[in-house]
């Protein structure tokens, strides 16, 4: 059997990077595209470049373009060249705060782009699994409208009806969602839409907070690894709104990469997953401050502002059941307590060589 390619999109982002990692050892040939738009979106400390070192480090035969998936012709070129057996589509403006200010750029890349490559995919290799990391975003704020409970260091869900969390079958309609979420919508039912019109094998995975120790956390993206990056310089953080007990569920990359692979072996037509940390694996700010202090001895410097993001979730973690239905060898490998573990590791090595 011929060595299968993978194309990767974002190949230099956190999820992008660890996917083309986790598939290049697995005997995949990677092909990755990346036009480090995230240095455009975030400025210096969003520049990725190191990541492109370390992708052509560990991958043998690592292949990498600057292609901006924007550039619709430039897309279909490339597909028409590589003809992928497998596409996985990580690029993004990932910033729902950052979108407000940069409209025209965030839907370019979030909804264009993936009709772009979703066309390009259709036209050269339509039988190849698609899959594209969508965002819990899609659902706006409409989970702010479910009964909670208040306890001393988070919200919680008062229905047990979503007691194991926000299902699939959640309403995407009618809320507000940022700019970001909007455009992950248009991305998010194209994509499906492109599984069920054509009947192509494609996916979407909604990400709660996904994490890792090679993460670039800024503040306006990447909740653990900016928070951790701020408690081990000092720097101050802050917490918008909700009293600091506003829940997220983390899932480490390697889980996400793990469950691509399952999907691979196994491609469905137009499926939607809700791909996070599940409760297991759910923090508040305030838990998270408590659980970074106890790994690094260091006390977090914070300040509270009182008012909330605009669409943020008061509590949101995924419920996981219909994943693990529909790939029972899938698991979450990776605990709350490893993620800090490995992304304190990780800073600590990374800011130890900066001030060197």
């Amino acid at each position: 059997m011929s060595q299968p390619v993978v194309l990767v999109t974002g190949s230099c982002g956190l999820i992008g990077s660890e996917v083309s990692v986790y598939f290049g050892r697995r005997g995949f040939r990677v092909s990755g595209i990346d036009s480090n738009h995230r240095a455009v979106f975030f400025g210096p400390e969003g520049d990725t470049s190191w990541v492109l070192e370390r992708l052509r480090r560990e991958i043998p035969e690592y292949q990498h373009a600057a292609v901006d998936i924007r550039d619709r012709d430039a897309v279909l070129s490339h597909l028409r060249m590589l003809r992928p057996d497998l596409i996985i589509h990580t690029a993004a403006q990932p910033s729902h705060d950052r979108a407000a200010a940069i409209p025209f750029l965030d839907f370019e890349v979030n909804a264009l782009g993936t009709l772009h490559l979703l066309e390009a995919a259709r036209q050269c290799c339509p039988e190849s699994p698609f899959i594209h990391m969508s965002t819990n975003k899609v659902y706006g704020d409409r989970p702010n409208t479910l009964a909670l409970k208040e306890y001393e260091t988070r919200w919680d869900y008062a229905e047990p009806a979503f007691e194991n969390g926000i299902p699939e079958t959640f309403s995407i309609d009618q809320s507000k969602h940022s700019l970001f979420g909007a455009s992950k919508v248009a991305g998010d039912v194209m994509v499906q839409e492109y599984g069920r019109y054509f009947g192509m094998p494609t996916c979407c995975l909604r990400g709660g907070c996904l994490t890792g120790p090679n993460h670039s956390g800024v503040e306006l993206h990447g909740f653990l690894s900016y928070l951790l990056k701020c408690n081990m310089e000092g720097r101050e953080y802050k917490v918008f709104g909700y009293k600091g007990k506003q829940v997220r569920d983390n899932i480490h990359s390697e889980d996400v990469a793990s469950f691509m692979y399952e999907f691979w072996k196994a491609p469905r037509v137009a499926e939607v997953y809700n791909l996070g940390g599940g409760k297991a694996n759910s923090c508040s700010v305030l838990e998270a401050f408590r659980m970074a202090e106890d790994i690094t001895g260091r006390k977090m410097n914070w300040r509270y502002v009182e008012e909330n993001r605009i669409g943020d979730h008061i509590c949101y973690y995924s419920d996981l059941r219909k994943m693990r239905t529909h790939y029972p060898s899938w698991r979450i490998e990776k605990t709350l307590t490893t993620i800090f573990e490995e992304i304190s590791v990780s800073w600590g090595q990374r800011l130890s060589v900066a001030a060197q």
